[in-house]
């Protein structure tokens, strides 16, 4: 897992590029691993999570079941970000969501008595919390504005456009809850391109 970890403490670092190794050192004494098959969930919803989870490897989906019993999709969770429902995370508080992987995942997890500690002991630890709660921000933001500003297609394409590489690890149905579209217009749109396309 030597692999798993020196990508988790990059990424902090890439983020933050501050950080110290004494920083570094003390999230590394916090992480844990956990290995999902696909199917499996990583968070139940109205759970209140203890941890906060990096994608080492793998892919999940986070989904809410509706009124009617249908799963919607509301985020992708690939390699190199964070699992979580991050509000409800600092305010442990109930998740609204399952968080179930697509494909067979491995997470570092850190626990939150372990972020909020190192919060509290070193300000650039502080100072990446912020950075990510920016970056969970400008994504939330981002996602509101394309049912507000953009249709059907134009959602589709702006999905592969920022997520090329999920495109093909994503089945329709799940892709086709969380843009927002009927699963036979999403059909319909995938074929209008593909044509127009050649």
């Amino acid at each position: 897992m030597k692999e798993a970890i020196a990508t988790f403490l990059n990424s902090v670092n890439s983020l933050c590029p501050k950080v110290t190794k004494a920083e570094l050192e003390y999230l590394q004494c916090g992480v844990t691993f956990t290995e999902l098959k696909s199917k499996h969930f990583y968070i139940h919803a109205n759970t209140v999570q203890k941890e906060i989870g990096f994608v080492f490897s793998g892919l999940l989906r986070a989904f809410y079941v509706d009124k009617d019993g249908n799963e919607i999709s509301v985020n992708f969770i690939k390699e190199g970000r964070y699992a979580t429902h991050y509000s409800a995370l600092i305010t442990q508080t109930p998740c609204k969501y399952y968080f179930q992987c697509i494909e067979p995942s491995i997470i570092v997890s850190l626990p939150y008595k372990h972020i909020q500690d190192g919060y509290n002991k070193f300000p650039n630890l502080e100072r990446y919390g912020r950075l990510v709660a920016e970056e969970v921000l400008k994504m939330q933001q981002i996602r509101i504005e394309s049912f507000l500003f953009a249709n059907a297609e134009e959602r589709y394409l702006d999905f592969i456009k920022d997520h090329p590489n999920l495109i093909n690890r994503v089945s329709i149905s799940y892709l086709s809850s969380y843009l927002g579209i009927d699963r036979r217009s999403l059909t319909r749109i995938r074929k209008k391109i593909a044509y127009h396309s050649f």
